[in-house]
């Protein structure tokens, strides 16, 4: 496993295990299946309601603007929903299907190993132990700076959720986190 280094101090695992949205029913034997897998890392946000609102990170929305802010103020970027929910057709992408093909590796590897490369941290959610274990399997291929400059140009520079600048949306995510 990789860590990055936060302000104060604290090494914090690069790849950790997301929940949000997990049945609360499933959610105990998802986070143990994590932890035997090796996560160390569990992204309990929604938990405590402080899921709305943060550093949505995917292929299709780099946040290339965010970020280069987040490392001047030495902020450390996390993505939620890595796999941009599977919509604009995220698992059968060809771009990405094409290059984990050189690699041996799927869409969704491709994918993590792309922000990673980027500096950002990465929560991907799964609720089988199989993805799991695929989604941990990242750390053994980098990819090349073709390949990297190749996915850049997937970004469209638009959420494929919500408006992160529109004033309206800014209030509602001040509303849930009261």
């Amino acid at each position: 496993m990789e860590y990055v280094t936060l302000n104060n101090g604290v090494k914090m695992p690069i790849l950790g295990y997301g929940v949000y949205q997990v049945d609360p029913a499933e959610c105990e034997r998802c986070v143990a299946d994590a932890i035997r897998v090796g996560y160390r890392l569990i992204d309990t946000a929604q938990a405590y309601h402080n899921e709305e609102g943060v550093v949505e990170n995917h292929v299709f929305f780099q946040q290339t603007q965010a970020r280069e802010y987040m490392r001047k103020y030495h902020c450390q970027p996390m993505s939620w929903g890595p796999f941009a929910e599977g919509r604009n057709g995220f698992f059968t992408n060809e771009t990405l299907k094409v290059i984990g093909d050189r690699y041996g590796k799927s869409v969704a590897q491709v994918a993590l190993r792309f922000l990673l490369q980027q500096g950002t941290v990465i929560i991907p959610k799964s609720t089988h132990v199989e993805r799991m274990h695929q989604n941990f399997d990242i750390f053994d291929f980098t990819l090349s700076e073709a390949d990297m400059a190749e996915i850049g140009t997937l970004d469209t520079g638009k959420s494929l959720f919500f408006p992160h600048p529109d004033p309206a949306t800014v209030e509602q995510f001040m509303i849930w986190g009261k």
